[in-house]
């Protein structure tokens, strides 16, 4: 993974930018769902906050967070429209919205902890395991076409993908505790 933190090595502030807002997109689209409710608000709140921050990229100061610079943006952004959005039936206070807003940032940094500790227990499955896990999840293979493939039965498939996501769910709660704990 890459780390966001770090000076992008491009010469043009246009390369920099996009490459920074494209790492960053879907973290900052789930966090404006959460605070919007609607997928299709926070896609156009996105929108406007990436034109703004365009426009004050100038500015950004190149050691620190871009996610957290443009979430500042994504932020004030849908706390305007809900300001002026009639279509939107829900309406947050502010309060609420730096409630939800706080709490998606924590769950957001959360999520690449627990997809980092997922990537390091998949690693220690056996090359069989490990094999079928990536095939069926990254490679979006059919559990039917994996058993063909393999000469066995798709219930036996089904079963085993059940069993390596039951000993990966432990592994990584596992693996945060240790983390949390160090």
């Amino acid at each position: 993974m890459a780390d966001l933190n770090q000076p992008v090595p491009t010469t043009e502030p246009s390369e920099r930018f996009i490459t920074l807002l494209n790492a960053t997109h879907g973290r900052l689209l789930g966090f404006l769902r959460v605070m919007l409710g609607n997928s299709a608000d926070a896609e156009d709140v996105l929108q406007r906050a990436s034109l703004t921050m365009w426009r004050k990229f100038g500015e950004f100061d190149q050691t620190l967070d871009f996610f957290a610079w443009a979430s500042s943006f994504a932020f004030y952004e849908a706390k305007n429209f809900q300001r002026v959005a009639a279509r939107s039936k829900l309406h947050f206070d502010d309060e609420l919205m730096a409630r939800l807003a706080e709490e998606r940032m924590v769950d957001l940094e959360l999520k690449d902890a627990r997809f980092e500790a997922m990537e390091r227990c998949v690693e220690e499955l056996d090359a069989t395991s490990r094999d079928l896990v990536r095939e069926f999840y990254l490679n979006d293979m059919q559990v039917e076409a994996l058993a063909q493939r393999s000469g066995r039965a798709p219930q036996t498939l089904y079963n085993k993908l059940s069993i390596l996501r039951r000993l990966l769910s432990e592994c990584v709660r596992r693996k945060l505790a240790q983390e949390a704990g160090a």
